[in-house]
């Protein structure tokens, strides 16, 4: 099978697999309502357990919506280059069954350390693959290196009209090197200037890339009105965000208290990482995480 055969096969399936899942996926460039807001729990502080145990305990501490990272086998993630069109369909599948709704994935990297059209070929493949399995957005790092940076970000440019017509968000974080600040990130969401493409901000990586120098209250004073959601990661010191939000030196309600005077007034709210332990240890950090959610969102 030739490459343009795979690529027909795959968006076959795209449509084919992900035809139900549209809808949820096209709420992504739909505004919110005022005070809207989406609060979900990434896969991540289950990496060491298959992903059904993930969805089950993420379900069960009362959360409506997930995010995709990692899971077992070996923390890999679970939406890649290397995954199948009908893995990511079974992964939607699996959500719903929860009464879950994905409300991002990260795919990790995308080739364009081997040209600028591998890398727009493998970005449209991730794409695919949020449409697959019903996520509304692609959550993206950046680019680990400097000398990749501006061809990362053409790569992204060159796909946005793509991820508008699949109605999937593509959304940065903040995530060291050259977008490690919030104003970083908006200098790169404006020079790209798209409107599919926005900020989730990350305050627990404002202080994990500056060594906890640079205050996320002040940070997020930079992002204005590009940010669409957030990856809620509080931190300690020297160098760890596998905290339960709100139990960290993060001051929460004043960051979302700024974003709200920008402009955000709904939108998605999915913790990242939870403190480490047990299934039984987890399961209490994720409700305790969810509580203090909701009444910051509340208040």
């Amino acid at each position: 099978m030739d490459h343009s055969d795979c690529i027909a096969r795959r968006e076959f399936l795209s449509v084919a697999l992900a035809a139900p899942l549209l809808g949820a996926a096209g709420c992504a460039l739909q505004p919110k309502q005022k005070g809207e807001w989406q609060i979900g729990c990434f896969t991540r502080p289950w990496a060491a357990y298959d992903l059904v145990i993930a969805m089950d305990a993420i379900a069960e501490a009362g959360f409506r919506y997930m995010g995709l990272m990692t899971s077992a086998p070996n923390g890999r993630l679970l939406i890649t280059l290397q995954t199948s069109v009908e893995n990511a369909a079974r992964i939607g599948e699996q959500a719903r069954a929860r009464g879950l709704g994905i409300l991002s994935a990260y795919g990790g990297d995308f080739p364009v350390q081997e040209s600028v059209q591998a890398g727009v070929n493998g970005l449209k493949q991730l794409i695919d693959l949020c449409v697959a399995c019903g996520s509304q957005s692609l959550l993206l790092g950046g680019a680990g290196r400097e000398d990749l940076f501006d061809d990362y970000f053409k790569v992204v440019a060159e796909c946005c009209d793509y991820a508008a017509e699949q109605k999937v968000r593509l959304v940065l974080k903040p995530h060291g090197g050259l977008n490690a600040t919030g104003a970083q990130c908006r200098q790169t969401i404006e020079k790209v200037n798209h409107p599919v493409f926005r900020l989730w901000y990350d305050p627990g990586n404002i202080f994990y890339y500056s060594d906890g120098k640079l205050d996320p209250t002040t940070d997020v004073m930079d992002v204005g009105n590009v940010v669409c959601g957030m990856c809620v990661k509080d931190f300690l010191p020297p160098k760890n965000v596998e905290v339960t939000p709100g139990t960290g030196q993060v001051n929460f309600p004043v960051v979302l208290q700024r974003l709200r005077q920008a402009g955000l007034t709904g939108g998605p709210l999915v913790v990242e990482c939870l403190k480490k332990g047990d299934l039984a240890q987890l399961a209490k950090e994720a409700k305790q995480a969810r509580v203090y959610l909701q009444q910051i969102v509340a208040a």
